[in-house]
């Protein structure tokens, strides 16, 4: 086994590059780990700590870029070095915008001023974050804030500049936006419409995105607010700005509002601010009172799919035609089997499945519980119903976000089929801009060694999972859904119906097992 580690001087790209073309570099012949990194103190820490440590490290610098390679020989490190520094290369001399023409990259903020720029994706170290962040709203541009650690003074700092001067600061943290059709960070490609989506939740955000393009309807714009933004120190600011600039807005006609539940007088506050607008706006406040919504005199949704739906209902005045398959038959599975098993890349999805499960089986385990006594005690073992939220800091360190990198859940999927009494697999996918480049593909080899583990113990294991995306998406829904299929794996139309299907399966197996 080789490690081979390259600095490369001043040549900075964003984390979503970084992520996806680490994630690339592991498909390589040979290759065992891959990370690719600014050199700040923090990610040569993380590399070392993951055993990618060379002397080569000791002289990198905060501009430069990492690129750390295990192979199993080091003509295949070298050759994986290789490939990605022409892959930099190429990205680094053209940008697409997006209609198929080339543009010259722009690497700084002020290069993107002299540009004529009025938005900027901030994709930084969390160090250096807030200061590129500022630098733009100073010379008067949008910003979408990727990069996380930030503190949250600097974020309410940020907020307060960026609505003085009349800015979006999406962010930090903030995984997904749509601004007048262009997709930002971790997004899907949908239509233009009539439908403007608000959400702390990135994954939330794609999901009701999505779906509302599936149902026939299209976006007019989906901000991003970054997670804290409903927390009672934020106070919803950039909520309450995008709201704002929605309602004035004459290409929008429904809003959407999306969250896992705010602080309680920050919903109440916001809830009073949208209350008598003259537009329709859905609320999904996850887990939230679905009453103080209406008695607001707006439309409750308790599920990303029901936000969906009722937003293209208001939007249209009739129902939104059904995508719901036809509810498949309960599988017969051995007395042992009682528990569920959610393995999830999206964090919302994650949340938005324990609060559905629990309607069927009680509380279950999470790393990322909705109650602090279910946290898991080790998250590397499941006891009793357990999701896991392989987005989490614990599980990403150093590695490609979950949506790029399967190999952690794969490796989960196959131990828990290994378990007797697991019931049921229940897994999302995720689909579009950033995201793996077919995501049935890697995930097939898991499945089908977990289907063979149990057939040769004598059991069946039904494995359950949603596709958040569009058929306009460069992986193809369908395809996607069709690959899973030919697998044995069951596809619903959304991450709740999924997970009311799990949850079903295993509160039969507990009812017939008494």
């Amino acid at each position: 086994m080789s490690i081979v580690v390259e600095v490369r001087r001043n040549t900075y790209q964003d984390s979503v590059t970084l992520m996806r073309l680490s994630s690339d570099l592991l498909a390589e012949d040979g290759v065992t780990n891959a990370s690719i990194m600014m050199g700040t103190a923090g990610n040569i820490e993380i590399m070392r700590e993951g055993g990618l440590d060379a002397p080569v490290l000791n002289d990198a610098r905060p501009t430069d870029l990492v690129i750390a390679i295990v192979a199993a020989s080091e003509d295949a490190a070298r050759a994986a070095i290789e490939k990605a520094i022409a892959a930099l290369n190429t990205d680094a001399s053209t940008a697409s915008d997006g209609g198929g023409a080339q543009k010259r990259a722009i690497s700084s903020v002020m290069g993107a001023v002299v540009e004529g720029v009025n938005l900027t994706l901030i994709s930084v170290p969390g160090e250096y974050a807030a200061a590129e962040a500022m630098k733009a709203l100073k010379a008067g541009m949008h910003v979408h804030l990727f990069s996380d650690n930030v503190s949250v003074e600097k974020e309410i700092a940020l907020k307060d500049v960026a609505i003085r001067k009349g800015l979006l600061m999406m962010g930090p943290d903030c995984g997904t936006a749509i601004i007048n059709g262009v997709p930002m960070g971790f997004a899907n490609a949908v239509r233009r419409g009539r439908i403007g989506v608000i959400a702390a939740s990135g994954t939330g955000a794609q999901e009701v995105t999505s779906l509302i393009h599936e149902l026939g309807s299209g976006i007019s714009q989906a901000f991003g607010t970054g997670g804290r933004d409903l927390s009672s120190a934020v106070q919803g600011r950039m909520a309450r700005f995008a709201l704002k600039t929605l309602l004035d807005d004459d290409m929008t006609e429904v809003i959407v509002l999306i969250s896992k539940p705010p602080a309680p007088e920050v919903a109440a506050s916001i809830l009073d601010e949208a209350k008598g607008a003259s537009k329709p706006i859905v609320v999904c406040f996850l887990g939230g009172d679905p009453k103080m919504v209406r008695d607001h005199g707006l439309i409750a949704a308790q599920t990303l799919e029901d936000a969906a739906r009722q937003a293209v209902r208001a939007e249209t005045g009739s129902d939104a035609h059904s995508h719901c398959a036809p509810t498949p038959d309960l599988p017969k599975l051995a007395k042992e089997q009682k528990y569920v098993r959610g393995l999830f890349s999206g964090g919302t999805f994650c949340y938005e499945a324990l609060l559905l499960l629990r309607e069927f089986v009680g509380d279950v385990s999470s790393n990322t519980p909705i109650n602090k006594q279910m946290k898991l005690k080790n998250n590397n073992i499941s006891t009793g119903h357990v999701c896991i939220d392989f987005g989490e800091d614990e599980f990403t360190v150093g590695r490609p976000h979950p949506m790029l990198d399967f190999r952690f859940r794969n490796d989960r999927i196959v131990q828990e089929a290994r378990d007797p009494e697991t019931a049921v697999i229940l897994l999302d996918l995720v689909l579009g801009y950033g995201a793996n480049a077919d995501p049935a593909g890697a995930l097939m080899p898991a499945i089908r060694k977990a289907m063979e583990v149990a057939r040769a113990e004598g059991r069946t294991l039904p494995i359950v999972a949603s596709v958040c995306g569009t058929s306009d998406d460069l992986q193809g829904l369908e395809q996607q859904k069709a690959s899973l299929r030919e697998a044995g794996v069951t596809v619903l139309s959304s991450n709740a119906q999924a997970s009311r299907f799990a949850g079903k399966i295993a509160q039969v197996a507990q009812i017939t097992q008494k």
